[in-house]
């Protein structure tokens, strides 16, 4: 088993800036791809970023590109979130997943272990 911890959300006006951490345990951390999802009430989960095992790849969903970096601490077993220009539409519960996969994928199905989630909200 791997347990994954979100922290980091919160608050925000439109415009600003949050950085979301997801702290791992269990397993090798750097064996697992790595994303970010999101969920806001009453839609689907949606893919927001992935990065690969050893950081040198990344992949964006298109409505976060150039706002949001992903990115990992192999050392410290953490895979971070830059959220920046932060829109109301943003608001959402986020979560961070692994998955054993050797390529970077989006789908939410593939991915093993999920964290619990932390609240993003955005006010206008």
């Amino acid at each position: 088993q791997m347990q994954l911890v979100e922290s980091g959300g919160g608050l925000v006006q439109a415009g600003g800036s949050l950085r979301l951490s997801c702290a791992a345990s269990g397993r090798t951390f750097s064996s697992y791809v790595m994303g970010w999802f999101r969920q806001a009430p009453g839609k689907e989960r949606e893919f927001v970023a992935a990065i690969s095992r050893s950081g040198s790849s990344t992949y964006y969903a298109d409505s976060v590109k150039g706002r949001f970096a992903i990115s990992r601490d192999n050392a410290k077993n953490t895979v971070y979130l830059q959220m920046n220009s932060l829109k109301p539409e943003d608001t959402a519960v986020y979560y961070c997943a692994s998955t054993i996969s050797i390529v970077i994928i989006a789908t939410p199905d593939v991915y093993n272990y999920w964290g619990q989630g932390t609240q993003v909200t955005v006010s206008s």
